[in-house]
């Protein structure tokens, strides 16, 4: 039972099932880490969310699915808002910052080909559905006879279509399946090397008033360190780019091992470093670039930003050598 002393928090989110379930484990997983508190919902109808007919790269890009709530983060009818960070910009409105990254989902992505299963097993000419360029970029150059046509809607409409016939495979987010309790729709998990997550795939990011005394120490209880420092590596490539949804970008940064520890001797926690991949290319997937770099496992979010900026500034750098040709 709530209690005078019991902090009561309003939380931003869309509407889609997705989201609603992702934000309500959050709270449920916060409600276990802060004790008591009382959780009211916001759910904001983004303009993402609201125009479906038209390919995000034309009405403004991912961040019309995060606009809207961080204005009632602003306003002040939201205390704190659960993103997935992959909608994020780089940069974020003055005023508010990202919290909290709780531990990462699975930031792969999945075939979903209920005739074929597998990207080999795809007859040639077959037709894929994805609306991103990142996706479309990375299966042509494994596959380019594939036909990739664009597909918007929530998870549920796209598995629909899939099922319809209307789409010989699509390609989703393993997470998003995950936390739906769809994952046995994957099909086949594809590897990053064969497609490179988004940046901050996979993971959440809460956003809220970055002087907000009493919010911010409660959601950053919830901040799993690791997690933290991959998606701030893979945030400092997207800024150093300036990627939007017209550029194919992929970018994932993971904690990596000395070979005898990752065989289990000595501990476990000693000698890690931080991998970050990462590529970009033109839409039509040509002057691709890519790239990776290893470094010492950064102390904070700042420290880990700076590491994979330094990785997008090279791929930067090497597209306007080529400009330059």
């Amino acid at each position: 039972m709530a209690t005078a002393a019991t902090p009561t928090l309003t939380y931003a989110t869309r509407r889609s099932a997705l989201a609603l379930a992702q934000s309500r484990s959050f709270v449920a997983d916060l409600h276990r880490a802060a004790g008591p508190l009382l959780a009211r919902e916001l759910v904001v109808v983004t303009t993402g969310d609201r125009v479906q007919d038209q390919p995000l790269a034309d009405i403004g890009g991912k961040g019309l699915f995060v606009r809207e709530i961080e204005e009632a983060l602003l306003d002040g009818r939201a205390d704190f808002a659960v993103h997935s960070i992959k909608d994020v910009p780089a940069r974020l409105p003055p005023g508010l910052v990202v919290a909290c990254v709780p531990r990462r989902e699975d930031p792969r992505d999945v075939l979903v080909a209920p005739r074929h299963r597998t990207l080999a097993a795809l007859p040639q000419g077959a037709r894929v559905g994805t609306s991103s360029l990142r996706r479309a970029v990375a299966l042509a150059a494994q596959r380019p006879d594939l036909r990739i046509e664009p597909l918007r809607g929530n998870v549920d409409t796209r598995l629909r279509r899939v099922d319809a016939g209307d789409f010989d495979a699509i390609v989703l987010a393993r997470a998003g399946l995950v936390r739906l309790g769809l994952d046995a729709r994957a099909t086949e998990v594809l590897p990053p090397e064969v497609v490179l997550p988004a940046v901050g795939q996979g993971a959440l990011g809460i956003e809220c008033r970055a002087d907000d005394s009493r919010v911010v120490p409660i959601v950053a209880l919830m901040n799993d360190p690791d997690s933290a420092v991959c998606v701030a590596a893979e945030r400092g490539v997207l800024e150093a780019l300036g990627g939007d949804c017209k550029t194919p970008l992929g970018a994932f940064a993971e904690r990596v091992l000395p070979a005898p520890l990752a065989r289990g001797v000595h501990d476990v926690g000693a000698g890690a470093r931080l991998r970050v991949r990462a590529f970009v290319s033109r839409p039509d997937g040509s002057a691709y670039r890519a790239g990776e770099r290893h470094f010492g496992w950064p102390q904070s979010w700042v420290d880990a930003h700076a590491r994979g900026h330094e990785l997008g500034l090279e791929l930067a750098a090497d597209g306007q050598a080529d400009a330059d040709v």
